[in-house]
């Protein structure tokens, strides 16, 4: 079978990694990729924010199967497009995908259909931010609707902050792009899991969970991030707790997306924020996480092509799931000054060098003159699966201490909360 993989970040060089495991899978092809997923895949070059040279790739290449791994693809309707030609994609259709690119959307999507989540108010002014603020407690979320690459999120702890912040992104000062609405949201105590779900568009299975760690800072400290690493284990959710996210949140959601003539096919990611009062939904996301993803699919052990197939033919009930016993981790290496400004084009060292059952997933690099380059903020994803959480991280960390490039940062903290 030939597989293409629309994307470049780590997310993707762990979907392409997956797939070069499986022994149906006889051509790989990734675009654009990046320099380390070069390794396993033929990379073409495509502008992800063109949806005609998206298709023209795709008509190109002539796949079996696409899989489509950013929100960017999905929000222009890459998957419907596909879909319409007869061809066989992985990934929810742009009406399902607004549960991630409209903030907005889902938090009203939520609450006509009973699913737990914070009180909120959506604005489409200043003067609509000034009058619900009144409604929030000092220390509020401000949300911008639109997509903003894990950015697009700011806490605040008072009113002066939240106004601030909306006028960041009405003006566009903050996100780069000028902002329509926002959502106010209050703000949960409690900590954060990752919950995913394979879909079908009628039904859905869980997968691993994971935690994500946002900050840039150790001790959870600095601003959002993309993610500075992520670590799954068996204990992060009891199994209780599991079988009522999914029929709380996960299946109404697939149910409700049907009935509302969007069905859901792909994988839904639920931000969780564990409080007192159970699991509230923070956000939706429509595809993998990242960098989730990386330490996710280190321990799984059923092909991914078998979850693919089983999400597009509506076979869930027959999927046949195992993980490794135990955990993993992802421990994200980025450029120095990420996520503000940062230098690239700087040669990486030591990658050969990393220690047995450790991968290392190239998220932003690029190939130049026979040597690997930062390309992006985020650079490397070092992930590991093990017995336990602890030894996992040890593998990871002494193979990071062999890589090397200008400026390089990474949290010596990912995992904490467990450990």
């Amino acid at each position: 079978m030939k597989v293409l993989v629309i994307g470049s970040g780590g997310r993707e060089a762990a979907i392409v990694w997956a797939l070069s495991r499986s022994s149906r899978v006889k051509q790989i092809i990734c675009a654009p990729g990046n320099g380390g997923i070069a390794q396993f895949a033929r990379c073409v070059p495509v502008d992800q924010s063109s949806l005609a040279d998206m298709l023209r790739v795709v008509m190109d290449s002539q796949p079996d199967l696409t899989v489509i791994g950013p929100e960017v693809p999905l929000s222009l309707g890459l998957a419907d497009e596909l879909q319409k030609h007869g061809l066989r994609v992985f990934g929810p259709t742009k009406p399902a995908a607004m549960l991630e690119t409209s903030k907005a959307f889902a938090k009203d999507f939520m609450r006509r259909n009973s699913i737990p989540t914070a009180r909120y108010a959506i604005c489409r002014s200043m003067e609509e931010v000034r009058r619900e603020l009144v409604q929030f407690p000092n220390s509020v979320v401000v949300k911008a609707d639109q997509l903003a690459a894990g950015k697009g999120v700011v806490i605040c702890n008072s009113h002066a902050e939240a106004l601030a912040a909306a006028e960041g992104i009405y003006s566009g000062q903050l996100l780069g792009q000028i902002g329509v609405q926002l959502v106010l949201e209050e703000r949960l105590d409690g900590y954060e899991v990752s919950f995913f779900a394979l879909c079908d568009g009628q039904t859905a299975v869980p997968l691993a969970c994971a935690q994500d760690h946002k900050r840039i800072g150790e001790g959870d400290t600095g601003p959002n991030t993309g993610g500075m690493g992520a670590y799954s284990t068996d204990s992060l959710l009891d199994q209780a707790t599991r079988q009522w996210v999914m029929d709380r949140i996960t299946l109404p959601v697939v149910t409700s997306m049907a009935m509302e003539g969007a069905p859901f096919q792909g994988i839904l990611f639920i931000g969780l924020m564990m409080t007192t009062d159970g699991p509230r939904v923070l956000e939706f996301n429509t595809r993998f996480g990242d960098p989730e993803t990386q330490a996710l699919l280190m321990r799984l052990d059923t092909d991914i092509l078998d979850l693919f197939d089983a999400a597009i033919d509506g076979t869930l009930d027959s999927l046949q799931l195992k993980w490794k016993p135990g955990a993993s981790a992802c421990v994200v290496a980025a450029s120095g000054g990420y996520p503000g400004k940062f230098q690239t084009g700087l040669p990486i060292s030591g990658l050969e060098k990393s220690h047995s059952g450790v991968q290392v997933f190239h998220a932003g690099t690029a190939l130049k003159n026979g040597q690997i380059v930062t390309a992006g903020g985020r650079v490397l994803g070092v992930a590991a699966a093990d017995a336990d959480l602890a030894r996992a991280l040890a593998r990871i960390y002494s193979t990071l201490a062999q890589i090397h490039f200008d400026g390089i940062t990474y949290r010596r903290d990912i995992g904490h909360r467990a450990l």
